[in-house]
């Protein structure tokens, strides 16, 4: 459906005249870069806590989940220094396939970005999923009717729809609130369980051999690592930043902190709260239906009226993550229709919202296409709708930064004149980020069929997909190479 809608899109427009009024409008939503804090992560709060570490719990390492969450923020950590270090010479606000195209070449730029393209979208209709299950149970245990899921998940595209085609600004503020206040009632919560000292005192068993390094190691890790996706947003919204040489490294590493030690923490206050004995066994009740992890935590340190307060930014959470996500999505077939890549109608300009309109509507009948299809599959919205792709994904991700580390290796071995003595920045760093990332792609793999609950057929089939992606763009810019075609134009090299 997405490939029909960028056909019936496809009719020329004046690019020049579209990138100036971007700009123009862009340059005013974010003062001083502001909004490039404004990133998909940080909105993931609601479902890596309230979905992916019950799963970490229950089908990973248990209590040693706190240190999944600890190597995928040392992991992302380590990536971002050489990604920081190249972005001064990345000129498109292209993110992953950007950097790609300077330091692989156009045809592996191509294949990245259809990659992130898959990545980004598979993990929106997971969202779209679990907020439709998210929003069924709250009206139900309410009092409310028994409503189907995808009732809920359609309102919440039609909703995404309307705020993700207007200017960037409307977005910024309504995702600002909800981080805002779904990051304060968490602390409240994780300081309520330290000080009162949890369910047998403040143990310090999760991050112990013994408990840590067991075979499910790599299902915490994928699950947390699923906690970081949209971390390429700050230099997607490039565009929308005064100083993107500056604010982009400062956005990139406090993100990076920001979130990892905000998870890893809440994680391990989850732990201490109901044990590191019990704890795996509530995670695995949480996905039979017949607990919640975090919400009866809440209530049962902080009280009923905070349990049903934090239920309400759950789902907050959760929409604010698909409406970010619907942003970046947009902003990134904006920039590879105004590269001709993809039909140039695609890189027009709304004249009066500011925003890349016909993009995301692109991206709209996308996600009602998907919501559909799983629908008609009959899937289930928590396990097999968010399970599956997230698996997608993380897979889709961690290939994505990746490629990206040997991007800037590459990069910077060509250019050593742009090196010059940062070594740990442009040589250490990214060759250490290359081994770590595939020491998790590894583990990732070799424990996917937890992730997907399926057959390991349908596990392999799921992994695969963004690999296809990858190689179905780096095969269409080898076409479009062939026919006497610039498959993506490569970002310049230069300070700025």
């Amino acid at each position: 459906m997405q490939i029909a809608a960028w056909q019936a899109l496809s009719a020329p427009a004046d690019i020049a005249t579209n990138l100036a009024r971007l700009d123009e409008s862009a340059r005013r939503a974010a003062a001083e870069g502001a909004a490039l804090l404004i990133t998909p992560e940080m909105f993931l709060t609601g479902y890596v806590l309230g979905g992916n570490a019950p799963i970490a719990l229950a089908s990973g390492n248990g209590a040693g989940a706190p240190v999944g969450f600890l190597i995928a923020s040392l992991v992302m950590l380590i990536f971002s220094v050489g990604f920081v270090a190249m972005t001064p010479h990345v000129k498109e606000a292209g993110a992953f396939f950007s950097y790609v195209t300077l330091g692989l070449g156009r045809r592996l730029g191509l294949g990245t970005a259809f990659m992130a393209l898959v990545a980004y979208t598979a993990i929106q209709a997971g969202v779209y999923g679990y907020m439709g299950w998210a929003v069924g149970d709250f009206v139900r245990h309410s009092g409310g009717p028994a409503i189907p899921w995808w009732i809920y998940s359609l309102l919440t595209v039609a909703i995404v729809a309307y705020l993700g085609y207007r200017h960037i600004e409307l977005s910024a503020k309504v995702l600002g609130v909800a981080l805002v206040l779904e990051i304060a009632v968490v602390v409240i919560m994780n300081l309520t369980i330290f000080a009162d000292g949890g369910a047998h005192g403040i143990e310090f068993s999760s991050f112990t051999p013994s408990a840590a390094l067991t075979s499910g190691l790599g299902v915490a890790v994928l699950f947390a690592l699923t906690g970081f996706i949209g971390f390429e947003a700050t230099a997607v919204f490039r565009d929308e930043a005064r100083q993107p040489a500056r604010t982009i490294p400062r956005a990139t590493y406090l993100a990076v902190l920001i979130i990892g030690v905000f998870y890893t923490l809440s994680v391990w206050a989850l732990v201490v709260a109901n044990g590191a004995g019990e704890v795996a066994g509530i995670a695995q009740k949480t996905l039979d239906g017949d607990a919640n992890l975090l919400l009866d935590t809440a209530e049962r340190y902080t009280g009923g009226v905070m349990r049903d307060l934090m239920q309400v930014l759950l789902l907050t959470s959760l929409f604010a993550c698909v409406l970010s996500f619907h942003n970046v999505l947009a902003r990134y077939q904006f920039t590879l229709a105004r590269q001709g890549t993809l039909p140039r109608r695609l890189a027009r300009i709304h004249p009066r919202h500011r925003a890349p309109s016909h993009a995301s509507l692109v991206q709209t009948l996308t996600a009602l296409a998907l919501m559909l299809l799983c629908l008609a599959l009959g899937l289930d919205p928590l396990t097999q709708v968010f399970g599956y792709m997230a698996g997608i994904a993380t897979v889709g991700m961690i290939a994505l930064m990746l490629l990206t580390t040997l991007a800037s290796l590459a990069f910077f071995r060509r250019h050593p004149e742009l090196a010059g003595r940062r070594h740990w920045q442009t040589r250490i760093a990214p060759s250490l980020a290359a081994v770590l990332l595939l020491a998790s792609l590894a583990l990732v793999l070799s424990n996917f069929t937890l992730v997907t609950g399926g057959s390991v057929g349908i596990s392999a089939l799921l992994a695969l997909i963004p690999l296809l992606a990858l190689l179905a763009g780096a095969l269409f810019g080898r076409a479009r190479s062939v026919a006497g075609e610039a498959p993506l134009s490569p970002p310049r090299a230069g300070a700025y």
